[in-house]
Formats: structure tokens, sequence, C-alpha cells
């Protein structure tokens, strides 16, 4: 009895404080960073994604739908974006995505400083093209960040936390903006710009 006390309390303190890692409104457009990639004694880092069926429209036995497609644009820290991509996500599944090989091992310029620390902009979307989105809620995520103990490289420790990605607006403008760049970054890479993604169920 004390202990199912204790863990409502838990679970309501987590609530109210927007702690649950997927509890936050449904959304089509998302922001985070990342920091410390790519750097020697360092953990990587992941961005995850579930898809909450939303767009599921029907329920048929061994025919599942409702597959979502989370459109990535990885920036740098002076804001170019570095590579692009989409991975789908099948009702209820999971995509887990590392920040070292999947969005940062590929990048337009090729140069390590752009894939030390940077933004990640995700779109929730119906259609798996980059460049052309259609919006729709229903995809939830997370990542983790890591936090180097010191300033000094030769410490070696880093800190691994989780926060969800964080909701955002998303204007005409810069979705606009988001698709353009991206189809600009995939036909001037040649194969250079363009990230992967983890199948799915695959987690790190």
């Amino acid at each position: 009895m004390k202990r199912s006390v204790f863990f409502a309390s838990v679970l309501a303190i987590t609530l109210v404080a927007g702690g649950s890692a997927f509890a936050q409104a449904g959304g089509y457009y998302y922001v985070a960073y990342f920091s410390n990639a790519n750097t020697v004694g360092a953990p990587d880092a992941t961005l995850r994604f579930v898809n909450d069926g939303a767009a599921s429209t029907a329920v048929v036995q061994d025919s599942p739908n409702g597959t979502l497609s989370a459109s990535l644009y990885v920036f740098d820290d002076s804001q170019e974006m570095q590579e692009c991509c989409n991975c789908t996500v099948s009702a209820d599944g999971l995509l887990s995505e590392s920040v070292n090989n999947n969005l940062t091992s590929n990048t337009l310029t090729g140069g390590r400083a752009e894939r030390t620390r940077g933004v990640i902009k995700i779109i929730s979307s119906l259609n798996p093209d980059p460049t052309a989105n259609v919006l729709r809620t229903g995809l939830r995520g997370t990542i983790t960040h890591l936090q180097a103990s010191s300033t000094s490289s030769a410490n070696g420790f880093y800190y691994v936390t989780e926060t969800p990605v964080a909701r955002s607006n998303l204007s005409n403008v810069e979705l606009q903006d988001l698709e353009i760049t991206c189809g600009f970054v995939m036909y001037l890479g040649s194969g250079q710009g363009v990230c992967s993604c983890t199948p799915e169920g695959s987690d790190f």
C-alpha cells in the first residue's frame, strides 16, 4: 500500500513538472540540440521517436497503417544545414537515431567542427520526403545530451541526460526554408549531406 501511494505521488509530481518524456501535447514540429558529438572519450547521443498511432485510420488485422515520417534537418552551430533526411516510423513503432553515426557522419562540408554541436529540427509528416512535407501530428520524441564534467578534455567524464524534444512553432516561411535548403543540400552534396536511418526497432 505504501509503495503504491509513493509511486502515485512520484508519478503525479513528474507529470505536473512535465517530466514524462512523451507527455507533451501532440505537435508536428520539434527542435533539439546536440553537443560533444564525435568527441574522443564522449559517449554517443541518441534521438528517439515513437509514433503514438494518431495517424491510424482503421484497425485491420495484419495490415497496419498510420505510418509517419520524421523529416530531420541537422544544423551546425553556425546555422548551416549540414544534413537532412527522412525516416519512417510505423504506428506504435520506435525510431532511434545515433547522433554520431546517423545524423552527423555525412555532413555537407565534411569538417569536424560541423559535427560536434548544433541543432536538429524535426517535422512529423505523412510524406517520406524532407523536401515536400505533409504535416501530421503523432510523433513524440526525446534526445540524450552529453555534458562535460570539466572544461578539461583530459578529464573524460560526461553526464548523460535525456529530455523531450521541444515542441515549436512552424511558420510557412520556416517550412519552405527547411524544404528548399534540404533540396539544395541533397543536390549540391552529391551524396554528402544526407543523414541515414537506423532500422526501426533497433535501439542503443
